[in-house]
């Protein structure tokens, strides 16, 4: 990653984070209701975020980052959810 471009690269990331928490504790949340259209902008926004990585890190670093971020993501809630249980 070009460290020029580093802080703009974290920031993207961390609303990439934020709008996949916002989508996925709609979900999993205390009261898993969210709407559809709700759940899609959330998406769109990710999608959103991945194409201004892309000049700043390369297409393909772009999806890993974005994958990375999600995962990492999933990956906590799911184990928060099996100590819970």
């Amino acid at each position: 990653m070009n460290t020029e471009h580093g802080s703009e690269v974290a920031h993207l990331l961390a609303q990439i984070d934020m709008e996949y928490q916002a989508a996925s504790g709609s979900l999993t949340g205390y009261t898993p209701t969210a709407r559809h259209d709700y759940i899609t902008a959330r998406h769109r926004n990710i999608d959103a975020c991945r194409k201004q990585l892309i000049p700043l890190v390369g297409q393909s670093q772009a999806t890993e980052l974005v994958a990375a971020t999600i995962w990492t993501d999933f990956d906590a809630t799911q184990t928060s959810q099996t100590t819970k249980g």
